[in-house]
Formats: C-alpha cells, structure tokens, sequence
C-alpha cells in the first residue's frame, strides 16, 4: 500500500512542486491539497491520508492550531510533517510541540521530500534539526526538568532516549546497543511512559527542554 499525503500550504505553487515530487514515487500517493490550515479536518476525516505535509504560517488557521486540533478530535490521527522556510522559525517549534512528527523546509532536494515523508509515515525515527534542538534548550523550564528527575529513566532508558534524540530509528538504536529491536520498542514505551509522552516527538522535547541532551 502507498503512503497516502495530505498536502497543506497556502501557496498552490509549492503544493504544485511537492505533488510532483512525490507523486514521482511509485510508494507515494497524494489523495488531496488544501489551501489553508481551517480546512484540514475535514479532509483527513473523509481521506485518511497517513501523513500531512503542513505548512506552519496560514491566513486563517496556522499549522500550529491545525495540528493541535487534528490531534485532538481526529480517531488514529496522522502523522505531521510541518513543513516551512525557515528552520529556526519558531513557528517550528511550537509546532512540533503541539505533536508535529517531522520537519522538512521548503528549499529541500527532491530526496529529502520523499524521504521525509517516509521516515515520518513508519514512525520510528523523528526530523529534529539542530536550530529546533537549540530553541528547544532555550525554552528550557523548570517543570520539565522536574518531569525528567521524576521519571527515574534506567540507565538502559536514558541510553535509548539519547539516540532517540538525535534521530535514530528503532532499528539503528538496536544496532548500537547491541539488543534487539523488540527490546529498543520496549524502552521507548518505558520513556514515553515515564514522561507522560504521547510520542517521541514529545519526548525529545522533554529531553531538551529539560537538558537532558545537549542541542550540539
């Protein structure tokens, strides 16, 4: 079955550039386009795309309550790749820290797109560039370091969350703690558990915002 994608951006020229993109890829499917943020819900209600590449700055709803209100109110919600111009934009970030899974400029090569898009769909790895690692350690706060010290993350844990941070999938953290991926899913679900994380969006936040891991 294909990646299904929801494409979100006021500007029809860049949804115009994205579908082509990806619509090059035999494993790649986009079922439908929206001009702004407002019309998103329902379109991934009748369509059921399994990633939304959203655009965060919009006239009437932004990515940012978009992705909140998607999250919210729609059953098995899909994933969200926040996509935009600028990478230190914090715009990105609160994004991502309303539940967006991914982050893909718009000036990326074609490869990165369609990668994008499928390392957000399988969900098992995140798109967390190092401007939005730095805004995030800026935004650190006191409750999240009181979250992270509650959590009382094993060594093996804590091991885990770091490679989770810099990207590495379930599969390429098995490889380099030398276990198996079955137990990599396992500590996830510990970490995510033990941080009231819904996903590992979220939990890389927290290990930021916390300081946890460094942004470098």
């Amino acid at each position: 079955m294909p990646v299904t994608v929801l494409l979100v951006d006021d500007e029809p020229l860049v949804r115009a550039g994205l579908r082509a993109v990806l619509e090059a890829q035999p494993d790649i499917e986009v079922v439908g386009e929206a001009g702004d943020g407002a019309a998103v819900i329902p379109l991934v209600r009748q369509l059921r795309p399994d990633v939304v590449a959203m655009d965060v700055r919009m006239p009437l709803m932004d990515g940012i309550e978009a992705t909140r209100v998607v999250l919210r109110t729609v059953p098995d919600p899909p994933k969200i790749l926040v996509v935009t111009t600028f990478e230190n934009d914090e715009y990105v970030y609160e994004a991502l820290r309303a539940g967006a899974d991914g982050f893909l400029l718009k000036r990326a090569r074609p490869a990165e797109i369609v990668h994008a898009v499928r390392l957000v769909a399988e969900g098992e790895s995140l798109l967390f560039p190092a401007a939005v690692r730095q805004l995030a350690a800026e935004y650190g706060t006191s409750k999240a370091r009181e979250t992270m010290e509650r959590a009382s993350l094993t060594e093996r844990e804590a091991a885990v969350l770091r490679l989770m941070a810099r990207g590495l999938s379930n599969a390429e953290i098995a490889a380099r703690l030398v276990v198996g991926v079955e137990t990599v899913k396992t500590h996830v679900s510990a970490v995510l558990a033990k941080l009231g994380a819904r996903d590992r969006t979220q939990a890389v936040i927290a290990a930021y915002e916390s300081g946890f891991v460094a942004p470098g």
